[in-house]
């Protein structure tokens, strides 16, 4: 039924020390309709865009141990939590204050590749739920 869908709710607050390793995105989602006159038809879906954030740098030994740890206790993907956009805002560990939080999930599979006091997670990021 329509209408009856529950807001997500956080469980948790992404540390600071992460927070800093994810840059931002957006998309507007839409559909689209091509006519074998090549003619185009699109309809947005939302009013607005969907923010996401990816891992934007290589992380040492102990970050990388600390995202894997935050990724396992948010059941990879399942589970929503707070994400702070350190940009738009400062740093609540207690996930009050508004400014600059986002209720995020992590979407697709833990990657990753260590190389000389480096590792690379790839194609992880957050996505925005509410």
């Amino acid at each position: 039924m329509p209408g009856n869908l529950q807001a997500a709710a956080p469980s948790g607050v992404m540390p600071y020390a992460l927070c800093t390793a994810f840059s931002e995105s957006r998309e507007f989602v839409q559909l689209q309709a091509q006519y074998h006159d090549g003619t185009v038809q699109r309809s947005q879906l939302a009013s607005s865009s969907r923010r996401t954030f990816k891992v934007s740098q290589r992380l040492d030994a102990t970050k990388a141990s600390a995202l894997k740890s935050f990724w396992d206790g948010q059941q990879g993907g399942v589970v929503p939590f707070l994400f702070y956009n350190l940009i738009e805002g400062a740093y609540d560990p207690t996930g009050n204050s508004t400014t600059g939080r986002y209720t995020v999930v992590f979407r697709n599979n833990w990657q990753q590749t260590t190389g000389l006091a480096r590792t690379d997670v790839q194609n992880l990021e957050l996505i925005e739920v509410a």
